[in-house]
């Protein structure tokens, strides 16, 4: 039996220094990263387990629990990986004759349209994620609320940015009722060159898989 792929948590040095989110909230949300990472390995392992024990049923409520639990822990992992990889000090605004600022004035109006509408999303009462997607199909930009990590992201649809508002994200740096703070300094954070390039690229920021 081919053996269980093993995660492993990226590095992210280039988060340091950021405007608004301090360098303990990054560390702080790094580790709960970690634990996701961690997590994923240990469900892929119980789980090949049981497959090599011949004993999987969908009425096995370890089996079932286990399997949805998956779904949870990868997800968030995943999510967290393209949170990370979009912030860095950068420009306020992506470069006004690149192939982002055409595609969100195409779908929004302008790149600030787009941006207050992300903002408005973000703050949305409840935890979860914003994210903008583009539509591989229809080349269009949405942008969508996602509660829990594997609940609603539409299917085969690409991340170009996506902003952690649980409430781990940013409690140590802000109050409970100061989400909209957070929500501004993640724009001012946003690395648009890494965007850019999902645009363009289609790439997916992925975990490392050991060999």
């Amino acid at each position: 039996m081919k053996r269980t792929a093993v995660y492993k948590p990226q590095g992210f040095d280039h988060l340091k220094g950021l405007d608004g989110i301090s360098d303990q909230q990054i560390a702080e949300h790094l580790t709960l990263y970690g634990g996701y990472v961690n997590n994923v390995n240990t469900l892929n392992e119980r789980l090949a387990a049981m497959r090599g024990r011949g004993t999987l049923s969908g009425k096995d409520p370890e089996f079932a629990e286990l399997t949805r639990r998956l779904g949870f822990e990868f997800s968030g992992m995943v999510l967290h990986e393209y949170y990370f990889s979009n912030l860095k000090r950068s420009e306020p605004r992506p470069p006004a004759h690149g192939g982002l600022t055409q595609a969100l004035s195409e779908c929004f109006g302008s790149v600030d349209r787009w941006l207050t509408e992300f903002q408005a999303i973000g703050e949305m009462r409840g935890i979860g994620w914003a994210i903008l997607f583009e539509d591989p199909v229809t080349r269009r930009l949405t942008n969508h609320w996602i509660t829990l990590h594997q609940d609603g992201i539409p299917a085969g649809f690409k991340p170009l940015v996506v902003m952690d508002v649980w409430e781990h994200a940013f409690m140590r740096d802000y109050k409970a009722s100061e989400k909209r703070q957070y929500i501004e300094a993640f724009a001012r954070n946003i690395d648009w060159p890494i965007v850019e390039r999902r645009l363009r690229e289609d790439a997916s920021i992925r975990p490392a898989v050991a060999a």
